[in-house]
Parts: C-alpha cells; sequence; structure tokens
C-alpha cells in the first residue's frame, strides 16, 4: 500500500478535516515504531532503509507493512483522527481495533523473520 492509497482510503470511510502532511506525519510516526521495535529487531533489518515520510515525499512511496495486514494504517489513522477531535470513545474503538491488526503484524513477523540474538560468553 502506497501513502496515497492510505490518505485516499481514510477521506473515504472517515472524513476529516486533517491536511495531508498532519496524515502522513501520523503515517511516519507508525512507520517508524515499525521499523524500531519490530523490523531492527530481527535479521535483515538493517537492510530496510526508513528515514521517515514528510509533505515532500513522493504520495507513491510504498509503506513498510504489506497485505493482508496493511489495514494497520488506516485504524492508526482513525484513531489519530478521533483523538485529535476528542472523540475519546471512538478512540478507544480505534486504537482497539489497531492493536489488534498491530499484534497480529508483531506476531507474523516474529514467525517469519530469526530474531537478532546476543552472543553469549561462557567462561
Amino acid at each position: 500500500m502506497t501513502i496515497m492509497d492510505v490518505l485516499y482510503r481514510i477521506d473515504e470511510i472517515k472524513p476529516n478535516s486533517y491536511s495531508q502532511a498532519e496524515k502522513i506525519k501520523w503515517l511516519s510516526s507508525l512507520d517508524g515504531v515499525i521499523k524500531s521495535e519490530i523490523i531492527d529487531t530481527h535479521e535483515g533489518g538493517e537492510d530496510i532503509v526508513f528515514n521517515g515520510y514528510n509533505e515532500d515525499t513522493d504520495l507513491s512511496t510504498k509503506l513498510l507493512v504489506g497485505t493482508p495486514y496493511d489495514d494497520i494504517y488506516l485504524r492508526w489513522l482513525e484513531a489519530q483522527i478521533d483523538y485529535a477531535n476528542g472523540e475519546y470513545g471512538k478512540y478507544n474503538n480505534s486504537i482497539a481495533m489497531y492493536n489488534t491488526v498491530y499484534s497480529a503484524f508483531a506476531n507474523h513477523y516474529n514467525r517469519t523473520h530469526m530474531p537478532i540474538g546476543k552472543k553469549f560468553k561462557f567462561f
């Protein structure tokens, strides 16, 4: 899924008044967490480059999480919009849905990628 795909879909399913730049910032924050907490803790993580997104980033840029877990981006943006609107009941529901998809992706990644282990030194 690309940045443009997510921006288009979120505006279709949850009309909002937030700028494209703000939503891109939220996407960048999420992919930063995914890169740091999930990808970088596994072998091959160093091969995936992530420098963040901003309003100058090409909108055809692919996001880090692919199908079938790419709904993570919609759930994240829904939660951010609800929180920013002060709709905390909706936010609680949105963030619970986001957490479900995040956990599913993390579990899948953990099953399919070798974690980086620490070498133990025996005396």
